[in-house]
């Protein structure tokens, strides 16, 4: 069936977690709360992880790989709330930190890692940036979740280039005209560093405060497309404690454009479900469209919950299905079965799709479902 419409592009891809994937199992999955604003964090980090660790040794995690992750556990804290860690018998694979503490501690040891909360992190910290403007230039901020924030710096720095002169005398229309050419000028230095930073970390959304002139003019400077992804802070350039609130109004604006985000997509999967086009609505249509590569965007909801359903993969990428029998339809004499929002995740990752996590009520009380590339 032909592509009907463009599907908004805000699923997440993770390359890298499709790496992890491509390792051979057994994995371990660890999600532990690493509070670092209490007395003795580091301790307090490490008696939850005794409790976690127990549990993935009796479950068959090998004690190398659990000695790999003690070393992680201490100085967590000083890097998030949250120490997420995915390992196999050969080691440590992967490592992230979040701001928020997880809703439980989560150790796993199992066919296949548990990513649905790393992929709900990364969907909640959009790459972005934060503009401090004023009529001299503007300072340029890219925030990028587990990698460096960059920041540059734009514009004529000289104040007497951009100085307005009080009326009166005989040169006053030329300075005057000398201080508005100078403004558009800087603004148009913000923009082209503005686009520059934009498309070098895909920034998703454009936080801008300082002088209201000066917005205006990189608002105009700025292409149409990244035009609409700005959005005003309170706050300024000058060094006087503004940055408080500009950092709680990016704050505010980041989650705003992340629920933006997931409803854009979240419409586009109701309109392709009304057509009976390109969507899959149950798990059974989801496994199938993943087996058949047509997976565009799968929509999972994983609550951590151990009841989850299974699911059944094969060596293969597309190797996935509701049964043992769905997959050894392939031509394969075993099949595993795993969580199913695990399973599905893993089939999407590695054929291309992106990831979105959404409210259960969407999916009708489904762990999956999807956009289909066709």
């Amino acid at each position: 069936m032909e592509s009907a419409g463009t599907t908004p592009h805000v699923a997440v891809n993770a390359p890298d977690l499709a790496e992890v994937l491509q390792a051979p199992g057994p994995f371990a999955t660890v999600y532990l709360a690493t509070v670092g604003d209490v007395d003795n964090a580091a301790q307090r980090s490490e008696l939850r992880w005794r409790g976690v660790r127990d549990a993935l040794a009796d479950a068959g995690a090998p004690e190398s790989t659990l000695e790999e992750i003690d070393a992680l556990v201490p100085d967590a804290h000083h890097r998030g709330q949250c120490l997420s860690v995915v390992a196999n018998g050969d080691g440590v694979l992967h490592v992230e930190h979040h701001p928020e503490e997880p809703k439980r501690d989560i150790g796993r040891w199992a066919p296949l890692p548990s990513l649905v909360p790393v992929l709900e992190w990364r969907q909640s910290s959009p790459p972005h940036l934060v503009v401090l403007a004023d009529r001299t230039g503007a300072d340029v901020i890219g925030f990028r979740r587990e990698l460096p924030d960059v920041m540059r710096e734009a514009g004529d720095q000289d104040g007497d280039a951009v100085r307005k002169v009080h009326p009166g005398g005989w040169s006053q229309r030329r300075y005057q005209e000398r201080a508005e050419n100078a403004w558009e000028h800087n603004a148009d230095a913000a923009a082209a560093e503005v686009a520059r930073m934009a498309e070098r970390i895909g920034a998703r959304l454009i936080v801008a405060a300082g002088d209201v002139r000066a917005l205006q003019l990189l608002r105009d400077a700025l292409p149409r497309e990244l035009a609409d992804l700005l959005a005003a802070a309170d706050g300024n350039r000058a060094p006087d404690g503004s940055a408080g609130t500009t950092a709680d109004d990016a704050v505010r604006l980041v989650a705003d454009a992340v629920a933006r985000d997931t409803v854009a997509l979240i419409e586009k999967f109701r309109e392709e479900k009304g057509q009976g086009d390109r969507a899959a609505a149950g798990a059974a249509r989801t496994m199938e469209a993943l087996a058949q590569g047509r997976v565009e965007v799968l929509l999972v909801d994983d609550d951590a919950m151990e009841d989850t359903p299974i699911a059944w993969f094969g060596p293969e990428p597309t190797m996935v299905g509701m049964t043992e029998a769905d997959v050894k339809a392939f031509g394969v004499d075993t099949a595993t079965a795993a969580r199913l929002p695990d399973v599905a995740v893993r089939a999407a990752l590695l054929t291309s799709a992106g990831v979105r996590v959404v409210p259960g009520a969407v999916l009708d009380g489904d762990p999956v479902a999807a956009i289909l590339r066709w």
